[in-house]
């Protein structure tokens, strides 16, 4: 692929809950959706320039090996249950690109790590939700790379470092999971643990790129950590992003709550 006259930033945010925007969800109050909705929204401001492509890593795929959509038209992937019919109905369109997925796959495979490819899969919720609200004309081609099961950290920071030189190449790409993800303490009794971590999170995200991921990797040890994650697949987006900024250093991009509960974004570069 051609080289970008601008090295793409990388991102990481939390994407709700179901269909949030677009139907009415009990996932927070007015103020909390509008101001996670507008920094969805702004997502797409943050490159200088438009990107040509997202590569997307959502929570909500796991596969034995890093998988990616190669679908020229994937279809939406309706995740989720128990809301109304027009969730079902929900469209985002975006092209696929087989020759990006195909440059992903390159690129694991030159670090040792082994992938593969699905042409029939579609744009979970976890990637078209954020992604309808950053780019409502579905005009960029779109590529979902899943997280590998196990759910390493260190082995998620690996594959970022070795998807980092797409950012040269014109590709966006963005992580989409949640910074506290407690099915079971989504209310008032998650509010200690939930700021406990986030606090912790953001200053680990924003150190020095090695101090940072050495953090990162070992998240487990953190105050509050299985209190907010008692399964780690809405963080490890993070450690996708994480690795792809390589020696960038990370910001908090945003801070906000829903029901009360403290989540927060990053950005690098």
């Amino acid at each position: 692929m051609s080289q970008a006259t601008e090295r793409f930033p990388v991102v990481y945010v939390p994407h709700g809950g179901g269909p949030w925007p677009f139907v009415k969800t009990p996932f927070g109050s007015v103020d909390e959706l509008s101001e996670l909705t507008r920094f969805l929204r702004g997502v797409a401001e943050l490159p200088k320039t438009p990107p040509r492509a997202l590569l997307v890593i959502s929570a909500h795929w796991e596969e034995a090996r890093p998988t990616v959509t190669n679908g020229e038209r994937p279809p939406l992937l309706f995740d989720y249950y128990g809301f109304p019919p027009e969730s079902y109905q929900l469209t985002w369109p975006a092209p696929g690109e087989p020759a990006l997925a195909g440059r992903v796959r390159e690129l694991l495979h030159a670090a040792g790590i082994e992938s593969a490819s699905d042409g029939q899969r579609g744009f979970d919720h976890g990637a078209f939700v954020p992604l309808k609200l950053a780019y409502p004309g579905a005009h960029l081609p779109t590529v979902q790379l899943s997280l590998k099961s196990g759910l390493d950290p260190r082995e998620h920071l690996a594959i970022g470092r070795a998807l980092a030189p797409l950012r040269d190449e014109g590709v966006f790409i963005i992580g989409s999971g949640m910074s506290y993800h407690n099915m079971r303490a989504m209310g008032p009794q998650g509010r200690p643990a939930a700021s406990t971590f986030d606090a912790w999170l953001q200053d680990a995200a924003t150190r020095p790129a090695s101090e940072r991921d050495a953090r990162l990797a070992e998240w487990q040890g953190a105050p509050a950590a299985r209190a907010a994650h008692p399964r780690e697949e809405h963080l490890l987006p993070l450690m996708v992003v994480a690795g792809a900024a390589q020696a960038d250093q990370g910001r908090v991009a945003y801070q906000g709550s829903l029901l009360g509960l403290a989540i927060s974004g990053y950005a690098f570069g």
